[in-house]
Order: structure tokens, then sequence, then C-alpha cells
């Protein structure tokens, strides 16, 4: 597929979507769709009169995907092209026995994070899960790991334990808690932090390239306090990867 003279991109998870908008490459403008959320439909479509091409990823159930092609090409009258997880793409290799079983936003970020940096990679995606995959200097995928993010961790708390409750707004930060909304989400940074810090660890012999992506990236990031790279179009740059 040929550079486009202007194409959206789409990064669709299960109920929204980032979007961006390039022009000669260059991004434009860029929002957030929700299904069901009539201003942001609205917004998206009226983005740009005219597209050359589509280019989705996405991990929500096929009838979502049909439902948001159905929309796109109606308004546009351009089909859009799906991403889909490969065994290889360029020269990173799956290690999935069953490459469709990997998330595409995942082999995405990979991509994108071969693009930007040589030799061994971490590639930390931090949304509504929290995502760490490895990837050797050859191309390899040495494997990865998928954690419940900041929001479902503590939605399993309020679900599961009677006596967890608590109104107020608390950052995530490293301290130990003072109260019960404190050792929520100070435990839940902990959890998230330290899941990180124990890959990397895992992986001191051969230290990888850090980068990192996905709407909590940057407060991960800032409390892992290990450097790195914050890359936050990650998936967005794998898929002009895979579509080139």
């Amino acid at each position: 597929m040929s550079a486009a003279l202007q194409c959206l991109q789409l990064d669709v998870g299960n109920s929204s979507a980032k979007w961006r908008l390039l022009r000669e490459r260059e991004v434009t403008s860029r929002g957030r769709y929700r299904v069901g959320d009539a201003a942001s439909r609205d917004e998206l479509l009226g983005c740009t009169a005219q597209l050359d091409s589509i280019l989705v990823s996405s991990v929500a159930a096929p009838a979502a995907e049909r439902e948001l092609a159905a929309m796109l090409q109606g308004h546009w009258g351009v089909e859009p092209w799906f991403a889909r997880t490969q065994s290889r793409t360029e020269d990173l290799v799956n290690s999935y026995s069953d490459p469709s079983r990997m998330g595409v936003d995942r082999w995405l970020a990979m991509l994108g994070a071969r693009r930007r940096r040589s030799g061994r990679l971490c590639v930390v995606d931090a949304g509504s899960a929290l995502t760490i995959d490895l990837v050797a200097a050859s191309g390899e995928h040495e494997g990865g790991y998928i954690i419940p993010g900041p929001a479902l961790m503590e939605r399993a708390l309020l679900l599961d334990t009677d006596r967890v409750r608590f109104a107020e707004d608390v950052d995530y930060t490293l301290s130990p808690g003072r109260s019960t909304a404190e050792a929520v989400r100070h435990g839940i940074a902990l959890a998230q932090a330290g899941a990180v810090a124990l890959a990397l660890e895992r992986a001191a012999a051969d230290p990888p390239s850090l980068l990192f992506c996905g709407g909590g990236a940057g407060t991960l990031m800032g409390l892992l306090d290990r450097g790195g790279e914050l890359a936050p179009d990650l998936v967005f740059e794998g898929l002009e990867v895979m579509a080139a």
C-alpha cells in the first residue's frame, strides 16, 4: 500500500478508539471515538471531507469491527484496511504457535518500536491492560506478560471485597497508603511498576531499551523511574509499517 495523501488511522479497543488524521505523513488532527457517543462520532466523521485510505488496528469483536467499517466506508466511500497479527512482519518474528491469538495492538507496538530502535527491546503498553513484551535484537519475540491495568485492578477489589470502599480521588504513588483510598491506589501503582521492574530485572543479562505507550504510559514511566522513551503513537507507527 503506497503512502496516501490523506490517511485516517484508528487504534480500536473494546469500547472506544483513538484516531489520528495524517496529510502527507504529518498528523493534522486526532481524537477519541466512543461507541454510542454522538459527539465523538461527529468529531471523527467531520475530521476531513476526503480520504485516500483508512488503516485500522482493532481488538474489538468481529461484529463491532463490521459496524465500524460500515460507518467509515459509508461516510467516505473508502474501505478500511484492518491489520492482523502475522507470524512475521519484516524482521519481527512472532513467538505464538497461533499468531492470530496475539492482540494486534501488541504486535503493532513492537513493530513501531523496531522502527524506532535497534537492539533488544522491552515494549510496555499501559492501557486497560498492562502488557510487557520483550523483543530480541534479531527481531524474535521472546514472550510477554498481560496484567490487569489500574482500573481493572481497582474494579476487582471493589467487586470482590465488602469493606474496600472510598470516595476520595487519590493519585497513584509508591508511598505506603494511610487511608483505604491511598492503600488501594498506591498498591496498584506498586503492582504496575513492580511488574515492569521485575520483568526488566529478569532481562538484566542483556538490558533492553525501554519504550512506553498507552494512556497510562507517562504515569507508569514516572513511577518506575528507569528512563526509557515515551512513544504514545507506537501502535499507529506499527500500523504504518505493516500497511507499507
